[in-house]
């Protein structure tokens, strides 16, 4: 366990991250390929422009538009040898979302997936990174034959800093798109292309080549909504009050930091997801700088499941605005860990409702 006997409090024996090792089989990895449970109710009408931001509204009624666009109409691998071809929609088969960490892009990638007409089974949203977990599981003629049917893929944070995994998605996309199917997605940045802190179209559509013609790119003006108005990060909690804390909350699991990092080394990040299955809350002690950028990068991957499956966060040792080293924070995985900062940031608030009042 993570501490001590004599050092547990009464009650509740929390589990440990570290002592799970799930297997994920390749259907799983299909099945899932829904909104990630942060998004199971989120739609266009739930999305709140900034009102000095104009681009939000139009992002929604632009969206709003393409979603119906693929109301109707098959993927062509799916049609009879001697049935007519539908009229092929009007505009672009994808869209880009162009927009800086926090605007609000996968709400609204999300709420693409949901306003379009067609049964779950036909229609996928994942990152990046699951969408090569997928090839990687099934195979690249595997993949295509799965994804060929659908009417919709979302693809979220796609990958730029990884030039043979996007020569690889590239590839896969340009045969969906020759099989009908549609593109919608958001990136982060390249390496040294950082800008004004915020991702760049051009990147995304020089880097997907001969498919940038498919994609309408569409700007998302704003600052990370997760701060607007909100107060800020809450300082790290005293180790004991979080080992009090995991032992007095159901479902929580509690977990020395670096024996947690050591651990997602030994376990692949496709199955990240699976790895936080059943709980309810992540109590950390000694959480520190991490050590490397390979280690940097996983804690990103786990930082984006327990954002998705909205997992309260309560961390003893340094606050997660100073997880990353300000050389990391300068590099070409920036914005990757100021995503993870925000996101990491805005759990430890819920977090704070594991302490007692």
């Amino acid at each position: 366990m993570p501490t001590s006997p004599e050092s547990q409090p009464a009650g509740h024996i929390p589990a440990a991250l570290c002592e799970r090792r799930p297997h994920v089989p390749p259907e799983r990895l299909v099945a899932e390929m829904v909104p990630p449970p942060r998004f199971d109710a989120v739609r266009f009408a739930t999305y709140e422009p900034d009102p000095a931001q104009p681009s939000q509204a139009e992002a929604v009624k632009v969206l709003s538009d393409f979603a119906a666009g693929l109301g109707s109409g098959e993927p062509a691998k799916k049609r009879g040898w001697f049935r007519k071809a539908p009229a092929a929609p009007k505009g672009p088969r994808g869209v880009y979302l162009d927009g800086g960490y926090g605007v609000g892009k996968t709400h609204l990638l999300a709420s693409l997936w949901h306003a379009t007409d067609a049964p779950p089974e036909k229609k996928a949203f994942g990152t990046f990174v699951e969408l090569t977990n997928l090839v990687g599981a099934l195979g690249f003629q595997k993949t295509v034959q799965t994804l060929g049917g659908h009417r919709l893929l979302c693809i979220d944070e796609f990958e730029l800093d990884d030039p043979g995994d996007t020569v690889l998605v590239s590839t896969l996309l340009g045969k969906l798109v020759e099989a009908g199917v549609a593109l919608a997605a958001t990136s982060n940045t390249l390496p040294g292309k950082l800008g004004e802190g915020r991702f760049a179209a051009a990147d995304f559509l020089r880097e997907i080549q001969g498919l940038s013609a498919h994609f309408r790119p569409l700007r998302i003006d704003g600052e990370d909504y997760r701060h607007r108005g909100l107060p800020a990060a809450p300082a790290p909690a005293a180790e004991e009050a979080v080992i009090k804390a995991s032992h007095a909350t159901d479902g929580a699991t509690l977990d020395p930091f670096p024996a947690l990092l050591q651990h997602l080394a030994e376990v692949h990040p496709s199955r990240y997801g699976a790895l936080t299955d059943g709980i309810r809350a992540v109590c950390l002690t000694g959480v520190k700088e991490v050590p490397d950028q390979a280690t940097a990068l996983r804690l990103v991957v786990l930082a984006d499941r327990l954002y998705d499956r909205e997992i309260p966060v309560l961390a003893s040792g340094v606050a997660f605005d100073r997880l990353f080293s300000e050389e990391m924070l300068a590099g070409g995985y920036r914005k990757k860990y100021f995503r993870a900062i925000s996101r990491l940031t805005a759990l430890a608030r819920d977090g704070q409702g594991l302490l007692p009042a």
